[in-house]
Order: C-alpha cells, then sequence, then structure tokens
C-alpha cells in the first residue's frame, strides 16, 4: 500500500481506527463510535484531498485538528507571499499524514499480505473429514 501514491484516499474507517488507537489510555478505550463521528468530522474538510486552508476552520474544529496533529495524523504547512501593497500574507495549511494514519490504524493487528486460496482452505480441513460414511 503505497501511500504516498495519489490515488492512495484516507478513508473514515482508516482514520477512525488511528483515532481510536492514538487516542486511547490504559484506563479509558475511546469507542468506534466516537472516533467515527470524529473522523467524518474531519474528512468532510478534506473531501478527496489531502490538504485544506486553515481559515475555513472553526476555532472548536481548530482544536480538533491540534489534537489530530499531536498524536501526528495531521501535519501543518504554512506557505508566505508578498501583496500587492508589499504586505507578507501567511496562508496556514493543515496535511493528512497519511504513513502515520496508516501505521496507527494497523497498530496492534498483523497485517498478512497473503491471499487465500480454495486450495489453502482445504488445506485447513481435518483428514477424517474426507472418510465417506
Amino acid at each position: 500500500m503505497d501511500v504516498e501514491s495519489p490515488e492512495f484516499v484516507v478513508t473514515i474507517d482508516t482514520l477512525a481506527r488511528a483515532i481510536q488507537n492514538g487516542l486511547s489510555r490504559p484506563r479509558r478505550r475511546l469507542s468506534l463510535e466516537e472516533a467515527m463521528m470524529t473522523a467524518e468530522h474531519v474528512l468532510n474538510f478534506f473531501g478527496y484531498g489531502d490538504r485544506i486552508i486553515d481559515n475555513m476552520l472553526e476555532p472548536e474544529d481548530r482544536d480538533t485538528f491540534y489534537i489530530l496533529e499531536d498524536l501526528g495524523l495531521l501535519k501543518t504547512e504554512r506557505e508566505e507571499t508578498t501583496l500587492w501593497d508589499g504586505r507578507e500574507w501567511r496562508i496556514h495549511y493543515w496535511l493528512l499524514n497519511k504513513e502515520r494514519i496508516v501505521e496507527l490504524a494497523t497498530q496492534g493487528k498483523k497485517v498478512e499480505e497473503k491471499e487465500e486460496t480454495i486450495e489453502d482452505i482445504y488445506k485447513e480441513l481435518p483428514e477424517d473429514i474426507w472418510m465417506h460414511s
């Protein structure tokens, strides 16, 4: 899975698992429902892109983004430009950190790359299943 590929899209499920794994503490496990709501809310800003401009966020949304930045799920970037009257203008962006999202989403899971074939299913059956009565 090449997360740097432009075709790779972070899904609500993947981001929710990353949020759940990142925010869960030993004494309190974040519910999947809470994580799904947060993931859906965040991804509604991004759509199918991986970068948004900061000034479209409300203060409470920005607070959520800062929490996700602390987990490494989001990154910030800024661009500076000079306006026609000589003033400097800074534009702040939020970016999805796809590598970290996938890392946290798969944390604790054994990822198998091998595809199971029909023959593999038969190999797992016990020998006595083949006895004819």
